[in-house]
Order: C-alpha cells, then structure tokens, then sequence
C-alpha cells in the first residue's frame, strides 16, 4: 500500500501569466505558496478476487474491468499516460473541497502520480513530476488550466515561479530570514465562500480574452516582482504586500466578467471596511477561497465580520508531494504464487 500527501497552494501574484497561450509569447511569473492543506491518494494492488479490475474511489465510487471504462478524467488519462495495466484500489481524500480554487485537481494529479511511480518501487524528480502533470492536464485532458497549480503540488515552498517563451519553467524560492517568513505567514486569513465553481470554463473565457486583456497581464507580471522584492528586503513590515494584493485583485476582475459577483464583492468589502489591507480571490474566479492580508491585531474583527464564512488557518509547505506510507507487496510470480512477503518502508523523496 502506498499513501501520497500533496500540498494546495494559495496563487499571490502573476495568476493568468501562467497560461501557454500567454507565456510562450510574452513570458509569464507567479509568486505564491504551497500550504498545509493538502490531497491524499492511497493506492494498492487489487486482489483478484472481485469481479472488477480497478476501483477509484472518490467523491463517488467506479467499479470498472477496463481502464477505458474509468469515468474520473485524471485517473483515466495517467493510468493509460504511465502504461499502468495492474488492477488497482485508488482512493482519494482531501483537506480542501473540489472546484475552490485552491489548485485541488492538480494536486490529485500530481499526487497519482507520485504515487504510482512509489507503487513500481521509483522516484521521480519533482521537475519530472509537475511536467507529467502538466502534460496530462494539458495536452491529454485538454483542460484550461495554467502550468503553477502543479508546480506548487510537486515542490511546495513559498517560490516565484517564471515561465519562459521556450516552455522551459524555474522555480526559485523566496528567501527570507526565518523569523520574517513566520510573520510573514501570520498575516493572512483564508476564507471559503462555500460556492464551487467549474474553473475550467472560466478559465477558458480568460484564454479566449487574452489578446484584449494583454494590458492587464502584463501589469500583473510586473507585480510579482514588487511583492518579491517586498519580501526579500529584510524587513518584519509587509503592509505594502497587501496593498498590492488589492491591486492584483482589481486587475484580476477586469479579465472575465465571470471572476466576481454581488456576493464575493460583499466579502471582500467587509474585509476590507474591518481591517483588511488588501486581498483576492483564488483560482479562477467566482467561488471558491478568498485570501487577505490582515494584521495579526485586526484579524478578530474581520473573523467576527465573516461570522458566516468559514475561516481556514494555514501554515505553509516546503515539502510538496510527498510518499508518507510505503509498504509494498511482492508476490513471487503473481497472485497464483504460494508466497508473498511485505517489505516496509518509508520513503520522503
């Protein structure tokens, strides 16, 4: 049996540079952090016992004989992608909620396929791994998705992330003193707008809108390295991050008419008329998670002001995709063999 963890991530600046159709002409950056919310994929050989071959388990059941058969467009594509043909129990849990904005599907990919690579007795680099993944999302599934979700799955940290006109994609953390880092990380407040949305569509609005909203883009790129250089200038003050949260976030609203609405509008305005300096709302817009800079001093009354919406302390993660249980089962020649033995193991690779 082999169990996987997988960070989320909250996307600060640069969302919408991250997109192929934007960055292999103009070049594209993020800056943003993995945190401690996080995907968990369990994963082992099914006995031959049932009359089905694989079974994936997740916010429904799939009891197929055929790979071809499998409904969960992850699980299907990376199963048929890594060539796997071993009937296999999949089963997925999750800290964060499907269709939030928190990068939740790329991190299910990221995760699966760790996971199996774990399951064949491999590693894989963390590059490798968001690049399989990208490739899965993007070309495979032909999802509209950016290439940072899977980044921060497979790395974790607190990173700028640059994507350049060749395809080629650095990832760079942000390096800071310990003790700025934990301030730094004291000053946000995540909240979950309990509305799910289809990032997909969305997203592909943006896509198709990327000619007319180029001003905007690059704007947003050019924000990611103010905040960075807000970050690395050694100082415990971060007020300045914030402001330009509001910014991007202002910026963000004018790529989709589908991003806002009445009702995310409303949260973000109590937030700010309670203390809060800046924030945004994560993923693709509509739903999902919201995130604000609020000093440690102000953050009761913005939690008292949102009384109605669910507030997610986070810490960050530098670990990234993970293996967290690593017991194999070797059997001889096959399930027909007499003897089998259990290896045990841990592995953080």
């Amino acid at each position: 049996m082999i169990i996987s963890r997988t960070p989320h991530r909250i996307s600060f600046f640069g969302g919408g540079t991250d997109y192929p159709s934007w960055y292999l002409e103009h070049g594209g950056k993020v800056l943003g952090a993995a945190i401690d919310k996080y995907c968990y994929i369990t994963c082992r050989d099914l006995p031959p016992f049932f009359k089905h071959r694989h079974r994936i388990a997740y916010s429904k059941v799939e009891t197929v004989n055929h790979v071809d058969e499998i409904q969960h467009p992850s699980v299907k594509s990376t199963l048929k992608y890594l060539g796997v043909e071993r009937g296999l129990e999949i089963h997925h849990d999750g800290d964060i909620p499907a269709l939030s904005g928190m990068g939740s599907s790329s991190a299910f990919t990221v995760g699966l396929i760790k996971t199996l690579y774990a399951l064949e007795g491999k590693l894989i680099l963390k590059e490798d791994l968001f690049r399989k993944a990208i490739h899965i999302e993007q070309e495979i599934i032909k999802e509209n998705v950016g290439s940072q979700d899977q980044v921060w799955a497979a790395c974790g940290g607190v990173n700028t992330i640059e994507f350049l006109h060749n395809g080629n994609i650095v990832v760079r953390p942000v390096i800071m003193m310990e003790k700025d880092l934990r301030s730094f990380e004291g000053k946000f407040m995540l909240f979950y707008t309990g509305r799910a949305r289809f990032a997909s569509e969305i997203a592909g609005e943006q896509i198709r809108n990327t000619s007319r909203n180029k001003g905007e883009l690059k704007e947003m790129r050019a924000l990611v390295d103010e905040a960075e250089k807000i970050l690395v200038r050694g100082s415990n003050d971060f007020t300045d991050f914030g402001r330009l949260l509001n910014g991007t976030w202002e910026l963000k609203k004018r790529l989709s008419d589908k991003i806002s609405n009445l009702e995310i509008d409303h949260i973000y305005d109590t937030a700010m008329s309670n203390g809060a300096v800046g924030g945004k709302l994560l993923g693709a817009g509509n739903g999902g998670f919201m995130v604000f800079y609020v000093e440690p001093g102000d953050q009761k009354r913005v939690k008292e002001a949102l009384t109605g919406y669910l507030h997610v302390p986070f810490r960050f993660d530098f670990s990234g995709s993970e293996i967290m249980v690593y017991k194999p089962v070797y059997h001889g020649t096959g399930w027909n063999s007499a003897v089998y033995f259990e290896k045990e193991a841990i592995v953080n690779a």
